[in-house]
């Protein structure tokens, strides 16, 4: 079967963590990918597990380490939940494992967080999971009411080693409900659609730098057709879709294949074509992408 010309890239969508920043530092060449992307006018999206945090916040704090993203063009996996959850029950009710960044989109969309019957038990990530929060949510959930999760990540980095986060932790919720949660963000691809819709993108030309972890959610996410992939092959180097025959460097680069999934998908959803080589090439060959 063939596959269709793609558009020229009108649009992009980032990871931040092993994109821009690996461990609070950022990577070498994400502030001038950022500056070109500003100064193209093309709409963007960072986008993050982290639940955490607000938009806001995260622009301080990638505004701190040098790169300059405007709160507006942040989409965490609490902003996606949220959407998510206005999209099942507009102005439905929530009770709240979380922090700001989970509360604040929460409120924005309309929810009222209460432990009285809610309609969901959402849990997204803090760094004071209580024991009292725990039995509450494993309760509730015994009661009927459904269980969501902002993202499955098992552990989260801290200079002292991994901390768990909302996978683990919603392990446990599972273990003694029986209940297994729907988790919103990455890899989930309704995260990437709902990131589409809210920069008015279309997945044909759009292009998506994921972080070296994130390559089997490429592979199997699903939007409204193609999407552009841009390898990461390590947290500082990003391979482009139809990148040259050889870098400035001289580096050849090897054919590219395309892969796609189709089992298991949405009956709305297309499959997303993913290209890749098999040579990583320093992230700055993506700022020969931006036009």
């Amino acid at each position: 079967m063939a596959v269709a010309e793609r558009k020229p890239i009108e649009s992009w969508l980032t990871d931040m963590d092993g994109v821009l920043m690996h461990e609070g530092v950022p990577v070498p060449g994400a502030d001038a990918f950022i500056k070109r992307l500003r100064e193209s006018g093309r709409p963007f999206l960072v986008l993050t597990n982290n639940s955490i945090y607000t938009p806001r916040d995260l622009h301080a704090r990638l505004n701190r380490i040098g790169l300059d993203v405007p709160w507006e063009s942040i989409w965490t996996s609490a902003l996606a939940t949220a959407q998510f959850l206005d999209d099942q029950r507009p102005g439905g009710t929530a009770y709240v494992i979380g922090e700001a960044g989970l509360t604040t989109a929460l409120h924005d969309i309309g929810y009222i967080l209460t432990d009285h019957a809610p309609d969901y038990v959402v849990l997204g990530e803090t760094r004071t999971y209580s024991f009292e929060a725990l039995t509450k949510a494993i309760r509730l959930i015994e009661n009927g009411a459904r269980f969501i999760a902002t993202n499955p990540d098992e552990t989260g980095p801290s200079t002292e080693g991994p901390l768990p986060a909302t996978g683990s932790v919603a392990a446990l919720i599972t273990k003694a409900t029986g209940v297994e949660p729907y988790f919103v963000g990455k890899p989930n691809p309704l995260m990437m659609r709902h990131a589409l819709n809210a920069i008015g993108a279309h997945s044909e030309s759009s292009a998506m730098i994921p972080s070296a972890g994130s390559g089997p959610w490429c592979a199997r996410s699903r939007a409204s057709s193609d999407v552009h992939a841009l390898w990461t092959a390590q947290p500082q180097e990003a391979v482009p879709v139809d990148p040259p025959a050889s870098t400035a460097g001289g580096r050849s680069l090897l054919p590219m294949s395309t892969r796609t999934r189709s089992s298991g998908a949405p009956s709305t959803a297309a499959a997303i074509w993913v290209r890749t080589v098999r040579a990583p090439v320093p992230m700055s060959v993506a700022l020969t992408r931006i036009r």
